[in-house]
């Protein structure tokens, strides 16, 4: 029987429960995924490109988080963690302090997801900034796992 390579790490939610995390310039490689209709075109093709350059810089982080600003229905913009600059590739960094939740299911979920993150941080008398999704896995390893694991991040 064929074993499918493992290319992400088995995903642990536990520590993802309404966690408070504040990102304090923490540096990021930022590209941008096409869409239609919000699901992506190029994602795969994009991560592969950023990643080659990020390994070839010596600037993986140690546990890596790729967020997604999902600000529009024909693309959105990622961003990979990094330890240092990368030559080449746009560079951002992220300030301020998320709510990060963990859910598990299928992507069709999120509109559930989101709703459950307003109710959160409204419940905690905190305005909603913005919202980025931490994907854990890619497409094969969530279903080699059999659990597809996403963690908003509710930026107040």
């Amino acid at each position: 029987m064929d074993e499918m390579k493992e290319c992400c790490p088995r995903f642990d939610p536990a520590p993802w429960q309404e966690r408070w995390i504040t990102l304090d310039g923490k540096k990021f490689v930022k590209d941008r995924v096409r869409s239609f209709l919000r699901i992506p075109l190029n994602f795969g093709g994009v991560m592969v490109r950023n990643m080659a350059a990020i390994q070839k810089a010596g600037a993986e982080a140690k546990d890596m988080i790729v967020l997604s600003d999902e600000n529009s229905l024909w693309g959105s913009d990622i961003y990979l963690e990094v330890a240092k600059e990368v030559p080449g590739l746009q560079m951002a960094t992220i300030e301020g302090t998320f709510l990060a939740q963990a859910y598990e299911g299928p992507y069709r979920d999120i509109p559930k997801w989101i709703a459950d993150i307003k109710r959160r941080v409204a419940d905690k008398g905190k305005t909603l900034r913005r919202i980025l999704f931490f994907y854990t896995t890619c497409p094969k390893c969530a279903q080699k796992y059999g659990k597809n694991y996403v963690v908003v991040f509710a930026q107040v």
